[in-house]
């Protein structure tokens, strides 16, 4: 599958899920656009794909901050697919949350993916085709203690998927989500023994690698999955088949 003359942007793509899918898109020949909040990482993703051959840019953005999502889509220009994999996720009961850190949460889990879309949307109309696919995670459609603000954030985009789906489908943009189950990358290290705890209670016993997920995100952007949108994809070792 070939992304050749393919511009994609990958938000929070200096590492985990993020990289492997920058990564995983510059190799099949896209321009990948990165953005994240560290410039050195962010750098140093960018020389790791110009050195395999890749074409990639950096592009600095903290997506917590209002108006970042639509200054992000202005320097990042038109692009071919949008990966709106950028999160973070406080943890704690929900009792302990401080509400600051909830509203940056939603600032940077929804409202910068629904700037984005918005912003970058209609080039993609104009050309009669593109792909946005959005990170969601198992826990928006479990009950998981600790993770009350950071799975409603998720449901959240998971319906958002669904609307832009029957929004921009019949302009030739398609849609679609996937819900990682737990998955080992730098951003879930201070789960320490728990990530391997959760994952234990999975079909397939173990946490994914983030090229697992990144390879689905690649799939529903490619045109193997050209009739696939509106979806939610599970990709979490068979946690939603038990």
């Amino acid at each position: 599958m070939s992304f050749e003359n393919k511009t994609v942007l990958v938000t929070g793509g200096t590492s985990g899920i993020g990289r492997a899918s920058a990564e995983r898109f510059a190799a099949a020949g896209a321009t990948v656009v990165i953005s994240g909040r560290d410039e050195a990482r962010g750098q140093e993703v960018v020389a790791a794909i110009e050195s395999a051959g890749g074409k990639a840019r950096f592009v600095s953005a903290e997506l917590s901050t209002p108006g970042a999502a639509q200054q992000l889509a202005q320097t990042a220009g038109a692009v071919d697919v949008l990966v709106n994999n950028a999160a973070i996720f406080p943890f704690g009961p929900t009792h302990e949350l401080p509400l600051d850190q909830v509203r940056a949460m939603f600032e940077v889990n929804v409202t910068a993916p629904f700037a984005l879309v918005a912003a970058l949307v209609p080039a993609m109309i104009a050309k009669g085709s593109g792909a946005i696919v959005n990170v969601s995670t198992m826990v928006a459609s479990l009950g998981l203690p600790g993770l009350s603000a950071y799975g409603a954030s998720k449901a959240a985009l998971e319906l958002l998927t669904k609307v832009w789906a029957a929004e921009y489908s019949p302009q030739g943009v398609r849609v679609n989500a996937v819900a990682p189950g737990p998955t080992r990358t730098p951003g879930t290290v201070a789960m320490g023994d728990g990530l391997d705890q959760l994952a234990a209670t999975l079909p397939m016993a173990r946490p994914a690698s983030a090229q697992e997920i990144a390879n689905t995100i690649f799939f529903l952007a490619s045109d193997e999955a050209s009739f696939v949108t509106g979806a939610v994809l599970p990709v979490d070792g068979g946690r939603s088949a038990v």
